[in-house]
């Protein structure tokens, strides 16, 4: 029987260490690294990630128990002075750069969204995590608050985060969303919190399509009404124009769309500049953007980010950013082994056999372990 390293090391072996020692040489600061190195300092919170570590203290600990497997990682134990003094001096531009290369990976496996058309489909949104002002005095948030903002545009196409980044908790969700490159033709989906009549014009003009909820207190003219099949939930169909002080920022026609959840009796408003998909196709696509709050859902379950390991900014946003590394690693592995597995059982599976000597593909398709061969056995005792 073939020898395997344990889990952990082969679900390493997905970032080439060649190409993760160029970005870090490209994002380094200060003076040569003597105790440890960036690799030790990515492995060590990897490891953290992965098996629910809260504390700098507990990964150490955590690492230090596995000291004679590290070899294997191409790691070295690292203290806890050392780790919490390079989380805040070396730059979390790394782990931003290596989640840059991670991503094109995924998405050249990612399986397509389920709808019928060819366009490709964003949700966006931000999501705010609580801090506490006296100890994070730079996330400035509320005048006894503290806070930062993860604001993601998220692929429907493999359910990546393809648009992210990082900002205080009093960034407002559409500044941040004028700054985003979507590609031509594009579907973005996002809520009320983005409502922004100059935006909506520019995103016309750049050929990009935009599925939103209309605000209860907007004012229009209708100028066309088209007929519904009120069976599927649909109340209205129509073609209007913004008016009032917010016309002339938004001077293209709109179409609004009435809809009515059989499942709840709620009604929806919906606006949009696509007048070529059916009015039921633009209602499920809004429905769709629930996939963006369970992607933070998960990420706040499973991955640490809402406890930190450090004060400094750069020391968080160096945990925010391997924590999406290692979301975005989870993602590769599913898409490269075909998986049906939900990336929580691919996590909950590796949080129990970080450092078993087994086949990762095997351990993720749910193939029984192997005995070892007796001679193979006596020899792992020696090494």
């Amino acid at each position: 029987m073939a020898h395997h390293n344990t889990i952990f090391s082969q679900l390493l072996k997905f970032i080439p260490r060649h190409e993760f020692e160029t970005l870090a040489n490209q994002h380094h600061q200060g003076r040569k690294l003597r105790k440890m190195s960036r690799w030790s300092q990515f492995v060590a919170l990897g490891l953290g990630q992965l098996s629910g570590r809260s504390s700098l203290r507990d990964i150490v600990t955590n690492v230090s128990a596995q000291a004679s497997k590290l070899y294997h990682l191409g790691a070295s134990t690292v203290s806890r002075s050392s780790l919490a003094r390079v989380n805040e001096q070396q730059p979390h531009t790394l782990y931003e750069a290596l989640f840059g290369k991670l991503l094109a990976r995924c998405q050249g496996l990612a399986p397509k969204h389920g709808f019928r058309f060819k366009n490709k489909l964003y949700s966006l949104d931000a999501s705010t995590i609580d801090l506490c002002l006296d100890v994070f005095p730079w996330a400035t948030f509320r005048s006894t608050k503290g806070a930062i903002k993860l604001h993601v545009g998220l692929d429907h196409s493999g359910y990546l985060p393809t648009f992210m980044t990082v900002t205080d908790g009093k960034a407002h969700d559409v500044t941040v969303g004028r700054t985003l490159k979507l590609p031509k033709q594009s579907i973005v989906v996002f809520d009320r919190g983005y409502t922004d009549c100059k935006w909506y014009n520019l995103l016309d003009n750049n050929d990009i399509f935009f599925v939103t909820r209309q605000k209860s207190n907007a004012t229009f003219d209708v100028i066309e009404r088209r007929s519904v099949t009120k069976k599927s939930g649909l109340t209205s169909d129509q073609t209007i124009k913004i008016k009032g002080s917010k016309a002339a920022d938004c001077p293209i026609a709109l179409r609004r769309i009435g809809f009515r959840d059989p499942g709840t009796g709620k009604h929806y408003v919906f606006l949009t500049n696509n007048f070529k998909l059916a009015a039921s196709t633009i209602a499920n696509i809004y429905k769709s953007r629930w996939q963006i709050e369970l992607f933070f859902k998960w990420i706040k379950q499973n991955l640490k980010i809402k406890t930190f390991l450090g004060t400094s900014k750069n020391a968080v946003l160096t945990q925010v950013w391997i924590a999406v590394c290692m979301y975005l690693l989870l993602a590769y592995i599913k898409f490269c082994n075909k998986l049906n597995s939900s990336l929580q059982q691919i996590l909950r599976l590796l949080q129990l056999n970080l450092f078993e000597r087994r086949g990762l593909v095997d351990l993720l398709r749910g193939d029984p372990p192997k005995p070892l061969d007796p001679q193979l056995q006596t020899q792992l005792q020696f090494t």
